[in-house]
């Protein structure tokens, strides 16, 4: 009986690895003997200048090889005029690659600048900046200027909305459910707001290769998965233990505000990084005051719970302190590709939230949540709140 199952199981493997098997020998082949196939067409090169930088008396430019074949730099210009220039480590570049130009080039602060590269073949790739800024450089005076920038940004809006939970302890079930559809509204905007600042991040940044609108959703849906799974977790593990299930949720809301913060401290770092100063002050004011409705989301839940003012203030933390790393990353290593990255995992965490949030609701309404008028009107005016809040960004 037993060697019946075993042969059984042998089979049943076999069955499921066979597939595998042919797609390989179709793939070795078609990369192998049958390359031929692939060989219609002509390959066109294509490089991206990811980054530029004003180095003292030069501009370094960050270039990478995103075509479907190997190049090599042939020569660089400023402003539709050939310079000088080095190429570290080499200028030979496989797909993927990346290389730093250097072009000894004594330019002027606040100028713009048109920076083009030129590869063998003789094509020739530009990239536009409005104002040249000196390049920011690792200080313990910067840093400590980010991280209050931060703190301001961040942490301080997050706490002040938290002031809120006396106010949310106190009043009546239906009303408490206007305010856990109204946390559903706010974060359903941050979600749709990283998801933009991917999008934008993406086609101003990102080279076409790396096909962003679908890096973004993948990113998202992934992240959406991960986290689901480990908050259910989470919420479950509060249900048999001391940790009550608003702490549980409300520790969800405040990892998913912090990875969407994390993004706007990405944001403010590259801006005061890039020079742009008004930018940047425009964007620091408008999310302090933006953030202040994101204590809200995470006070609707611990009302229900019993009042512990250290993990209340542990979950502003949280919620909050992302915005600093974002800032240290922004203004020193800025990546448009992570960037990306981390914006997608933000909107995915917060849809997650979403989610649980809901479910919640159900269990408290019992029938199609939307039907009522409390639900139904906190979700709408959670929305237009963080709409109208977010004009000044």
């Amino acid at each position: 009986m037993e060697l019946r199952d075993n042969s059984s199981k042998g089979k049943t493997i076999a069955s499921g690895l066979i597939p595998f098997a042919f797609v390989i020998i179709m793939m070795v082949y078609i990369f192998g003997p049958g390359a031929d196939l692939l060989d219609l067409g002509i390959p066109l090169p294509e490089i991206t200048i990811e980054k530029v930088d004003f180095v003292g008396s030069e501009i370094h430019a960050t270039v990478r090889n995103t075509g479907p074949i190997p190049v090599a730099v042939a020569m660089a210009d400023v402003n539709d005029r050939i310079q000088p220039a080095a190429v570290e480590p080499d200028r030979y570049l496989e797909r993927f690659e990346t290389a730093l130009v250097r072009i000894p080039f004594e330019w002027n602060e606040a100028e713009p600048y048109i920076i083009g590269i030129t590869i063998d073949d003789g094509t020739r790739f530009e990239k536009e900046i409005e104002a040249a800024a000196p390049a920011l450089e690792p200080t313990l005076d910067l840093a400590i200027f980010f991280a209050i920038i931060g703190t301001y940004v961040g942490i301080i809006p997050v706490m002040i909305g938290l002031l809120w939970l006396p106010f949310i302890k106190k009043i009546s079930k239906q009303k408490f459910n206007f305010f856990l559809a109204l946390t559903a509204g706010l974060l359903l905007f941050l979600a749709i707001d990283s998801i933009e600042e991917a999008v934008e991040v993406s086609n101003e940044n990102l080279a076409g290769s790396f096909n962003g609108i679908l890096l973004i959703a993948t990113v998202v849906v992934l992240s959406f998965l991960g986290l689901y799974y480990s908050g259910n977790k989470l919420v479950e593990r509060a249900s048999s233990s001391k940790i009550a299930k608003p702490v549980a949720i409300a520790l969800m809301i405040s990892i998913g505000i912090g990875l969407h913060n994390f993004g706007e401290g990405l944001a403010i770092g590259a801006a005061v990084g890039l020079g742009s100063v008004a930018f940047s002050t425009f964007l620091i004011v408008g999310f302090a005051l933006h953030n202040t409705t994101e204590g809200i989301a995470i006070a609707a839940p611990m009302s229900r719970g019993k009042l512990m003012i250290g993990k209340l203030a542990a979950m502003g933390i949280i919620a909050g302190s992302p915005a600093i790393f974002g800032a240290w990353i922004g203004g020193f290593v800025y990546s448009p590709f992570t960037s990306v990255i981390f914006l997608g995992i933000g909107a995915g965490a917060i849809f997650q939230v979403i989610v649980v949030i809901l479910k919640w609701i159900k269990d408290e309404e019992g029938e199609n949540i939307f039907s009522s008028a409390s639900v139904a009107s906190g979700f709408a005016i959670g929305m237009l709140v963080m709409y109208l809040t977010s004009i000044l960004v």
